[in-house]
């Protein structure tokens, strides 16, 4: 049998095997249903106007009612009474009192005449504060179906804007991770000699030092914030356990027969490597990957929880515990409750799906 074919009747018992466990097939429907919404809320299909301040400030889910949370009434700067009094209009009488008498006159009315040099700042002021419900001028909502921040987000629409950042970050994150990992690992376990001494070097460096405690160094060397950093800062962080897996078995594969027979009639190193040994272990890249994405994951959202992750502006499901952890101390539970909740399935899906791929490629269970 030929290695590709080989490595087809792998992958096909390995697919029978996995579709036979129905836990891992429902965590794989859950996992595709939140890379399905992540495409949407990317296109703007899904939560695009998650930034919109429809509710009130606080408001409270649909489900308890106005009534049943203490403290959640609408607050008078965000939704103003049927007959708003000017706030500004005291400051200005007085301000303009002041103006005529220094001018000398006994009538403040009389000051009506000079020219205001606030007026446009004051006019601009006053819309502002007199501007009902968001921006469109609609009223704002007293409940939403899971309640609202304190600027009045709606909490649904911003944990699927949060989960399109964390889920892209841990995807992104651990497809890079994965790729160097796999890159070193297979020149260090092919090559050996000085290659192999250097690439272990590079390896025990990264290893020696605690791995939140790496991350946040490079975070704070970087300083920088935003995805493609937290991308970064991941991705050149999680490679090791990727490498060593791959090193040990590319030591184990480039003796065997297959490889010396494509030594024989001429093959290069890089078509050894690559087309001949790597079909043959790209099941262990694959379950390394799937393994970090569920840590990245984990991970964006413990640096965006300390103010290291996305900046301010962009909506992650850390950046909402980071907002939660002050909620708390009001009574706001939703937005807390609605990040870990969102998180928790999607971690919990993954990984059973990760347990279920790695039983469906181990070598020891690959039989008739």
């Amino acid at each position: 049998m030929t290695d590709a074919a080989s490595s087809a009747s792998l992958w096909k018992a390995a697919w029978r095997r996995l579709c036979a466990d129905k836990i891992s097939m429902a965590s794989l429907f859950v996992v595709l249903a939140f890379l399905v919404l992540l495409l949407l809320s990317a296109f703007g299909f899904v939560a695009a106007d998650w930034s919109d301040e429809v509710g009130a400030h606080y408001a409270p889910p649909s489900f308890i009612g106005q009534t049943a949370s203490a403290g959640a009434t609408v607050s008078p700067a965000l939704v103003p009474p049927q007959n708003p009094r000017d706030p500004l209009r005291d400051v200005i009488q007085a301000f303009r009192e002041r103006k005529a008498d220094a001018a000398g006159k006994s009538d403040a009315t009389n000051v009506a005449e000079v020219a205001d040099p606030l007026a446009d700042e004051i006019a601009v002021i006053r819309s502002r504060l007199t501007m009902p419900g968001d921006r469109a001028g609609a009223a704002r909502k007293p409940t939403l179906p899971f309640g609202a921040d304190k600027w009045g987000h709606d909490i649904v629409k911003k944990t699927i804007k949060g989960a399109e950042t964390s889920i892209l970050v841990g995807l992104t994150a651990s497809f890079l991770a994965t790729f160097l990992g796999t890159l070193m690992g297979a020149c260090a376990g092919y090559w050996g000699g000085r290659t192999d001494d250097a690439l272990n070097w590079f390896y025990n460096i990264f290893t020696s030092i605690p791995y939140l405690l790496l991350i946040l160094a490079v975070a704070a060397v970087l300083q920088k914030k935003g995805v493609i950093t937290i991308v970064l800062i991941l991705g050149l962080t999680g490679w090791t356990g990727v490498f060593r897996l791959v090193r040990a078995e590319y030591i184990r594969h480039k003796e065997r027969e297959y490889v010396m027979a494509a030594s024989a009639i001429g093959a290069s190193h890089l078509r050894r490597m690559f087309s001949h040994i790597f079909p043959n272990i790209s099941h262990i890249p694959l379950v390394q990957m799937s393994i970090l994405s569920v840590g990245f994951i984990k991970s964006e959202v413990i640096l965006s929880f300390l103010g290291f992750g996305v900046p301010v502006g962009v909506v992650s499901w850390g950046s909402m515990l980071n907002e939660a952890q002050n909620e708390l101390i009001l009574g706001k539970w939703w937005q807390l409750v609605s990040a870990t909740a969102a998180m928790a399935v999607l971690v919990t899906a993954f990984s059973l799906f990760t347990d279920g791929l790695r039983d469906a490629l181990d070598p020891r269970l690959r039989q008739g």
